[in-house]
């Protein structure tokens, strides 16, 4: 049986931010769509520190398998360069399930997150771990020709 996609989003970059806007509920067709188009733009995103500011809109939910699969797919992301996720939630009567869900993820990747109620405050926590995260990574390469 094939099952047809559930949710949809966009995927942007700006500089190092990758946004992603997203409506669910979520089924595992369109997070494997997702992770495809995932891996497309983080290859030309690889070197320098950067991060990802998702914006779910409505119940953005997850079935288990698009929970597995979104799980793998911040593994990639991670192997890619990524360091933090901004996470905004708008108009969610199950709010508090997908944090759940998005902790359970990303705890379980070990990337930096933070949940926030407006897409102005994500951006500037996230700009400002991926500054410093860029500062600690000169200072380091600096350091490394020196020794």
């Amino acid at each position: 049986m094939e099952y047809s996609a559930h949710g949809r989003y966009v995927i942007e970059q700006k500089k190092n931010i990758l946004l992603v806007d997203a409506q669910g509920p979520f089924n595992e067709v369109t997070v494997e769509k997702y992770h495809q188009d995932i891996k497309q733009l983080t290859e030309k995103m690889s070197g320098e520190p950067w991060g990802s500011l998702i914006t779910f809109r409505g119940n953005s939910i997850f079935t288990p398998d698009a929970e597995q699969q979104l799980r793998e797919t911040t593994q990639y992301r991670q192997k890619k360069g990524m360091i933090a996720i901004a996470v905004v939630i708008l108009n969610s009567a199950y709010a508090d399930m997908q944090q759940m869900q998005l902790q359970r993820i990303y705890h379980d990747c070990q990337i930096e997150f933070h949940v926030f109620s407006d897409s102005e405050s994500a951006t500037d926590w996230l700009n400002g771990f991926i500054e410093q995260a860029s500062l600690l990574k000169n200072k380091q390469r600096k350091t490394a020709r020196v020794n």
